[in-house]
């Protein structure tokens, strides 16, 4: 069952569309022969040679439907869904995925790689032992931004919130009602962290478009690749955002 509990049925997927960039890095990893359409944001593998299907949140259906894929792959949290529900209705099966935490993504990884009939590919190994004991920062305290104007960071049960507490780091937000908090307009001088990060995704922040908002903090900028992506990228991801946090 995928991590809504929606189980496929059937011989195993020959051709799988990806609206999910993470995944289209993960499938590809796993069989690239399998991919035939991934979204206009999936830009991991470099070169990938795959129909185009528009983005995340506004997938061109039509061209999903042409393709005749044999699976979907989705994600609860980056595509809607009625796009999912819209896909099942035309007899597509989808395959959704919903990891708030490290250890749900891998076994959400490794039950994709099952339904795929590729069962524990090596950088999938490589993943769950570079997670099973991650380096760590000395302990820090940090508030994470992912969008301005409004200011928006991450808060409860996210799984790049867990991805920092695994290297170390607390969440000021981490106890909010919601799970990307909006934050008034002088609040984020008013937050007592010792270090704010900045990722480049899904708002590209930068030296110059960010810092200036918290200057009570120590400023670290990081890959929203490694932070939020769940795939491949997750056996390099404590070594990037160790080094980058460090500054």
């Amino acid at each position: 069952m995928d991590d809504r509990g929606t189980a496929y049925s059937g011989a195993p997927p020959r051709t799988v569309v990806s609206l999910v960039p993470s995944l289209t890095e993960a499938i590809a990893a796993t069989d690239a022969g399998l991919l035939v359409g991934a979204t206009d944001w999936c830009t991991h593998p470099a070169g990938l040679d795959v129909a185009r299907v528009g983005g995340t949140k506004w997938p061109d259906l039509d061209r999903v439907r042409d393709l005749a894929p044999d699976l979907v792959v989705a994600n609860a949290e980056e595509n809607r869904d009625e796009d999912v529900a819209a896909l099942r209705a035309a007899g597509i099966p989808v395959w959704v995925t919903a990891p708030a935490t490290v250890d749900q993504a891998l076994t959400s990884l490794d039950r994709l790689c099952a339904v795929l009939d590729r069962p524990h590919p090596t950088w999938l190994v490589d993943v769950h032992e570079v997670w099973a004991d991650p380096p760590r920062i000395p302990p820090a305290t940090a508030v994470i931004p992912i969008w301005r104007r409004p200011w928006m960071v991450l808060g409860r049960d996210t799984f790049a919130g867990d991805v920092l507490t695994r290297l170390g780091v607390r969440n000021v937000f981490a106890d909010s009602a919601d799970r990307y908090p909006r934050l008034a307009k002088d609040d984020p001088a008013a937050v007592a962290a010792d270090l704010v990060i900045f990722p480049d995704e899904p708002y590209a922040f930068t030296p110059d478009d960010g810092p200036e908002a918290w200057p009570q903090c120590r400023p670290a900028f990081v890959s929203g690749r490694h932070l939020t992506w769940y795939g491949p990228s997750l056996a390099e991801a404590p070594a990037v955002l160790i080094a980058q946090l460090a500054g």
